[in-house]
């Protein structure tokens, strides 16, 4: 099985500073969003993966090249036309069934499905409350898809799509691709999700599967809503310093140092951080950054950052400094 991963239009500008960012290396809990990802593979047979990338190319290759043992291959797309002409990229390299992963969430999912299902594909969705602000996938009793509707104003399905694939029948993934190429663009966009309504509607199955948890990491808010879970869930971790107050849940990991400082709730100091005669909370600090006199909240420093004086919430992209006295 081949597994594709695409990244094109993902990066994310960190205000107020010029530094980009792609999505998927965001940290949340003390890892970059794609760990989380790629820790679902284990059991699954991967023959390669194909990261389509957008302008932040390099950086991505070269932290999936040293991190992730599997063979890889990297395409540019330089066309910003959608998810089906990222997908259509692939096309001249795959060879076999393939896992189509977004890595802008984390999820909790048992991918072995693949091994057992007889199905041409699987779409895996989590039920929500608020379905107007997704495409949702409807099924028939057996639990196979009918339809995908984006954002629909009735409830006609709370089963929200998370951009999670597996397709077994290629052939018909192309087909389906080539139909929504030659058909004219969605708000300027060439959908996916519209390639899997035409497979469905010439005969092919695919399964629709239930994740046990979806966590965002698209926004500021809800990467940090993500990353308060993901410490509840078990990732957080405790340290005592003298004079320091910690309202659990943290992270702190090694190398950090704090003095005279309100640490939580919902906050990770990545090693090597630094925090003196401040309050910190719902906030992702990066390696080797220090904050100094500072009162911040709902707020993610890069790595390398250094703050001084600053109160409210900030997003600072590596190697940036403020110092407001």
């Amino acid at each position: 099985m081949q597994v594709i991963i695409p990244l094109a239009g993902k990066g994310t500008r960190l205000r107020p500073h010029t530094h980009l960012v792609p999505k998927p290396l965001l940290k949340v809990a003390g890892r970059p969003v794609m760990d989380w990802v790629m820790d679902k593979l284990q059991g699954l047979q991967v023959s390669e993966i194909i990261y389509i990338t957008g302008h932040l190319k390099e950086q991505v290759e070269q932290y999936a090249r040293a991190r992730y043992p599997y063979p890889s291959r990297f395409i540019e797309q330089k066309v910003q036309d959608g998810t089906a002409g990222a997908i259509n990229l692939a096309r001249p390299h795959v060879t076999e069934p393939v896992l189509i992963i977004f890595v802008d969430t984390v999820f909790e999912a048992d991918l072995t499905l693949i091994n057992r299902t007889t199905a041409d594909g699987i779409i895996w969705a989590k039920e929500v409350e608020d379905y107007q602000r997704f495409g949702v996938v409807v099924t028939n009793p057996d639990g196979f898809m009918t339809r995908i509707i984006e954002k629909p104003s009735t409830p006609i399905s709370k089963l929200a799509n998370i951009g999670l694939y597996y397709i077994k029948d290629t052939a018909a993934l192309w087909r389906g691709i080539d139909h929504v190429l030659r058909s004219p663009a969605n708000k300027g966009e060439f959908y996916l999700t519209d390639a899997f309504q035409h497979m469905i509607e010439h005969g092919r199955k695919i399964l629709t599967a239930e994740v046990g948890g979806w966590y965002d990491c698209g926004k500021l808010d809800t990467l940090l809503e993500t990353n308060e879970t993901l410490l509840r869930q078990g990732h957080a971790r405790r340290r005592e310093f003298p004079g320091v107050t910690i309202h659990d849940p943290v992270l702190i990991q090694d190398g950090v140092t704090i003095e005279r400082s309100v640490i939580g709730p919902n906050v990770t100091l990545e090693a090597g951080a630094r925090v003196v005669n401040s309050r910190l909370e719902h906030a992702i600090v990066g390696q080797h950054s220090t904050v100094l006199d500072s009162t911040l909240h709902h707020s993610m420093l890069g790595d390398r950052v250094s703050v001084r004086g600053l109160k409210g919430t900030t997003t600072l992209g590596d190697d940036s400094e403020i110092d407001v006295r």
